[in-house]
């Protein structure tokens, strides 16, 4: 790896984006022997599972299957990292499968600061080697393309304004929000497709709506503190979402009451355990202090991510950038608004407001105002790409034999239901079944560019199966695939577009895969 007067660095690969996709497409580059440097806009790499504060979305075979080795690496090293550092308890102690939040959505919810230092343990030999460079703070500003082939792209770090040029033979665009290839000229689409288009059931009648989006939110932890006053301060925005409720919500947006994404019905939510009312406390759970010695810590801790902190008055996705802001500020004030609420307003079942011992955990998240460094994108740009995975390729409904569609040019596989948010159009969830899928190469195939390859949520899918192609498991494996990808075509000096359509090529590479804990088909 070379560079010059830190304006410019040379590599293998360039990855534009720290997020979990950037950070396997990084480790397996640099594991088969390449130089990487990554760029990360926040102070923490890995994306979902840190700057972003979402604990791991998973499927209920992950113990034995569904997802790389590596990943299954890095679970492990969270395990290990709460049974090497933290006093448990000798009960959590005898547990294999020790999940230290006890959460409902994972089973392996865990703090944010817990994946940010498994993260850099795994990726230390390389960083240390010098074959891994990180640019923290860096975002892409431009790009130098001849025809097919990117040539250079320049970012610009956000604080200082310094710029730096990254050249390399291959760029993978592992930004949340495919921001690389607006720069590039590359091919894509974003928001809803339309019937005509996709022929998908759930797609939208009539024409197409790119500006149509999920909704994102930013995370935020707390912890519970019975009899003290950890009230924030009244939110500027706040007596607007105290008011606000969407046409297809069945209340206010603070409230208790909000809906079952399946059906749609209304649904009442509390915040501990109660009844059989669903506990959203227990949700996002990423510290169960029953797990550790007693005065480890004072409380569980928790993730807000809600339903009633989704923002879908706007999308970030090319809009003016004075509207992306705004739309950003207003989902940070909805966040706000919310904790607030619960602090000094929510129903009791005691028949008392508020709970004022809820206690923003700023450190949990390492940033001032106490929400995560980045938004939680559900919904990306997605390249037009060689495959696109449509929703009946993997539907229950238009699967009569139970099986998703077979790819032959398999690069991984994954698992999630089809879980749509309410969107920027004020449609309401879409949240309907899937069946176990593969990952095919070719929705990693630009249909035009040479050298840009997407390694995040990006690739080709639709509105409708980004839905089931964007959580955790499944988009490390696109950014570990994406990073081999680009290592074997280095060795082997040929472009990704020979590999899936040569059969010879394909196979060996599919070999390599597997070599390194890929793995292609369901049992």
């Amino acid at each position: 790896m070379t560079y010059n007067l830190q304006t410019e660095y040379n590599a293998d690969l360039v990855v534009l984006g720290g997020g979990t996709g950037g950070c396997a497409a990084a480790l397996a580059a640099c594991r088969t022997g390449k130089t990487v440097v990554m760029t990360e806009e926040t102070a923490w790499i890995g994306g979902q599972l840190t700057s972003q504060a979402v604990p791991p979305d998973e499927h209920h075979w992950i113990e034995t299957h569904g997802c790389t080795r590596s990943y299954r690496q890095f679970r492990e090293g969270v395990r290990r990292y709460y049974r090497t550092l933290f006093p448990l308890t000798s009960n959590a102690k005898l547990k294999p499968l020790l999940n230290p939040g006890s959460a409902i959505v994972s089973r392996i919810s865990h703090e944010p600061r817990a994946a940010l230092a498994v993260l850099h343990e795994m990726l230390s030999p390389y960083i240390h080697s010098g074959k891994l460079i990180i640019l923290y703070g860096y975002r892409a500003e431009s790009a130098s393309v001849e025809r097919d082939d990117v040539k250079a792209v320049t970012v610009r770090h956000q604080s200082t304004g310094e710029r730096i040029v990254l050249v390399a033979p291959y760029y993978l665009d592992a930004t949340d929000c495919g921001d690389i290839l607006p720069l590039t000229g590359t091919e894509y689409v974003t928001g809803a497709e339309s019937v005509h288009d996709t022929g998908e059931p759930h797609a939208v009648d009539g024409p197409p709506l790119p500006g149509d989006m999920q909704a994102f939110t930013y995370c935020f932890v707390m912890d519970y503190l019975e009899g003290e006053d950890h009230t924030i301060e009244k939110p500027r925005d706040y007596d607007f979402w105290r008011s606000y409720q969407a046409d297809f919500w069945p209340d206010r947006m603070l409230s208790w009451i909000a809906v079952k994404p399946s059906t749609m019905e209304p649904r009442e939510y509390t915040l501990f355990p109660r009844n059989d009312l669903f506990p959203l406390w227990v949700y996002r759970r990423i510290i169960d202090h029953s797990l550790f010695e007693p005065g480890t810590f004072r409380s569980d801790m928790t993730v807000v991510n809600w339903p009633q902190n989704d923002y879908w008055l706007g999308s970030v996705i090319d809009v003016p950038e004075e509207e992306r802001l705004r739309h950003l500020d207003q989902a940070k004030q909805l966040s706000l608004s919310l904790l607030y609420w619960m602090q000094t307003e929510a129903p009791r079942p005691d028949g008392g407001t508020g709970y004022a011992g809820l206690r923003l955990r700023r450190d949990a998240v390492g940033t001032e105002d106490g929400l995560a460094m980045a938004p939680h994108i559900r919904e990306s740009r997605r390249i037009r790409a060689e495959t696109t995975v449509v929703e009946q390729h993997l539907s229950p409904d238009t699967r009569p034999d139970g099986r998703a569609l077979a790819y032959p040019d398999s690069v991984g596989i994954g698992y999630y239901h089809i879980d749509l948010h309410p969107s920027t159009g004020n449609r309401p969830y879409i949240d309907t079944g899937s069946l176990p899928f593969q990952i095919p190469l070719g929705c990693l195939i630009p249909i035009r560019m040479n050298n840009l390859i997407p390694a995040s949520k990006n690739i080709g899918t639709t509105h409708i199966t980004n839905g089931c192609y964007r959580l955790h498991p499944v988009e490390w494996n696109i950014g570990e695939s994406a990073g081999l990808l680009v290592s074997y075509c280095l060795d082997r000096c040929v472009q990704p577009r020979a590999v899936i359509g040569k059969p010879e090529l394909l196979a060996d590479f599919q070999r390599e895969l597997v070599r390194q804990g890929i793995e292609l088909a369901w049992p």
